[in-house]
């Protein structure tokens, strides 16, 4: 839930922060702190010496993944600066629905009705927070 809370703060501290700054150069800002904040808690918990230990395999998955969180956040972040922060996030969000398929696909794991009724009820609410907002 903490998390959650985060994610929905930054996304408002974001919008207010993208008024008069290019999305790109606004991630730029906000990357330089991700990194120093998460080598800062890898440092303080002692577990840089584990990189060494990390697989080939692991290492281009994690490079992969970093990429997409990098262009994903700079896809967001232009949306942002153009539309309404709840419009952009409840369509950013359906990144839940393609977590969910790209796991079943990929990772083999299984799909019941409750997922399948919780994906279609993500994607209603996507939709009918954004059409909510054509009225205005």
């Amino acid at each position: 839930m903490l998390g959650a809370i985060l994610a929905g703060t930054a996304v408002v501290l974001s919008k207010a922060g993208l008024k008069n700054t290019d999305p790109v150069l606004a991630f730029a800002v906000q990357s330089v702190l991700i990194l120093m904040i998460s080598w800062g808690v890898a440092v303080f918990q002692k577990l840089t010496p584990n990189l060494a230990s990390i697989e080939k395999r692991t290492w281009i998955f994690l490079v992969c993944a970093g990429a997409a969180t990098c262009l994903s956040s700079i896809f967001t972040f232009k949306a942002l600066k153009l539309g309404e922060a709840s419009i952009i996030t409840s369509i950013e969000r359906l990144s839940l629905v393609f977590a969910v398929v790209l796991a079943v696909v990929f990772l083999k794991e299984k799909l019941n009705w409750q997922v399948i009724v919780g994906i279609l009820l993500m994607i209603g609410g996507a939709v009918l927070i954004s059409v909510s907002r054509e009225g205005n």
